[in-house]
Formats: C-alpha cells, sequence, structure tokens
C-alpha cells in the first residue's frame, strides 16, 4: 500500500494518522501537485493529495474515501474502529469530519489567496473564508462542550480530523489564537499530540 501525499496537506496527515493508529504498513510518497513535476494526475485525474494505492493497484483519492476504506480493513493488526459501523454516532463522527474538513478548506484557500500577488488578493473572499473557520471553530467548541472526545468515550476519527484542522491552523495562521478563545478544544488537542500518531506527522515544510 502506498500513500501519496505532502507534508503540510491536513488532509493526508488526517490519513497517515490513521494508518499509524491502525498499524497498518505503507510506503510514503511525497508529491506535491503544484509543482511543475508532479505525478499526481497519473493516479488522480483530480489532480489533488491525497492518494492511495492499494495493494491490487487501483488507486482511492480524497480522504473521506480513503479513511471510510482503511477503517474497515479487516486484516489490520488493529480491530479497534475510528468510524462506528451505523447508527446515529457514525453520522455524528461524519459531522465532525465534515466540520473540520470544512475548516481545513477554508483555511488553505485563504493561504493559496495571500500567495497571490499583493493588488490581487480579493478580500472579501478572504474575509468569507475566515469568517467559515470563525464559525466552524465557534461550532466544534460548542459540540464538543466539556467532553473527553468529540463522540463516544474513546478517539475516533472525529478527533483525528479535528485535531488536523486545529493543527493546519495552527501551522499556517498562528495568528488566530484559538487556544485562548477556546480552552476546549485546546485540551482536547494538548491530548491528541500527545499521540506518536500526531507526533511523527507534525506539518513541515521541510522533508526529512
Amino acid at each position: 500500500m502506498k500513500l501519496i501525499g505532502s507534508l503540510t496537506c491536513p488532509y493526508v496527515r488526517k490519513i497517515r494518522i490513521i494508518l499509524t493508529e491502525k498499524y497498518i504498513n505503507y510506503d510514503f510518497a511525497i508529491d506535491i501537485p503544484w509543482n511543475t513535476d508532479s505525478h499526481v494526475t497519473t493516479h488522480n485525474p483530480l489532480g489533488k493529495i491525497p492518494v492511495l494505492i492499494m495493494d491490487n493497484g487501483k488507486t482511492l483519492f480524497d480522504s473521506r474515501v480513503i479513511a471510510e476504506y482503511l477503517d474497515s480493513l479487516e486484516h489490520t493488526d488493529s480491530t479497534f474502529r475510528l468510524i462506528p459501523e451505523s447508527g446515529p454516532h457514525r453520522w455524528a463522527v461524519k459531522r465532525w469530519e465534515a466540520l473540520a474538513d470544512g475548516i481545513c478548506d477554508a483555511a488553505a484557500t485563504i493561504f493559496l489567496e495571500l500567495k497571490r500577488p499583493e493588488n490581487q488578493q480579493n478580500q472579501e473572499w478572504i474575509s468569507r473564508q475566515q469568517k467559515k473557520i470563525d464559525l466552524g471553530l465557534a461550532a466544534a467548541a460548542m459540540a464538543l462542550d466539556s467532553n473527553d472526545w468529540c463522540e463516544e468515550e474513546t478517539m475516533t476519527l472525529a478527533d483525528i480530523a479535528l485535531g488536523c484542522a486545529m493543527g493546519y491552523l495552527t501551522f499556517r495562521f498562528p495568528q488566530i489564537d484559538w487556544r485562548k478563545s477556546y480552552p476546549n478544544l485546546a485540551k482536547l488537542i494538548d491530548k491528541l499530540e500527545q499521540r506518536e500518531s500526531f507526533i511523527s506527522t507534525a506539518p513541515t515544510d521541510k522533508a526529512s
């Protein structure tokens, strides 16, 4: 099994954390879609990461699809499920994932817009994305409340997705002081970041 992605993409990090938590062996190939020498479109016609090349040679793309696939595997060394198989808890976890990914979408959009020449940047568009982040953080904090985990009594994909979103904000936008505004989110993220899966996948612009 081979994962194609970058060291900064929060969606790739989500999959790397799942692979680590599920004790699934894989090869990791760094390929940044924005680079002129990228081969991502060879495996994903949409030119996006992450891309998972399965053992049969076929590919999966979109982190939500890949997450579902990995969590369904039965031949791994770990039998615990990150996504409940059915019922209201399953949809609650998927809702958390959508919220976290939406925060990432907005943050990544701002990051890319700010890379454009200043006179070409659309401030109204940036403000719209910032509002999504602000509302998303408030919604996450309200939903988490005083709970130890996002859903149920243990870590699920909800926590992983949220952890990746918050990690990306810290990495790209350290000026957003979400820890001070939402101490309950900070408490959860601090707990997640003590796990080896989060430590080993911390976003960085430098390949080791």
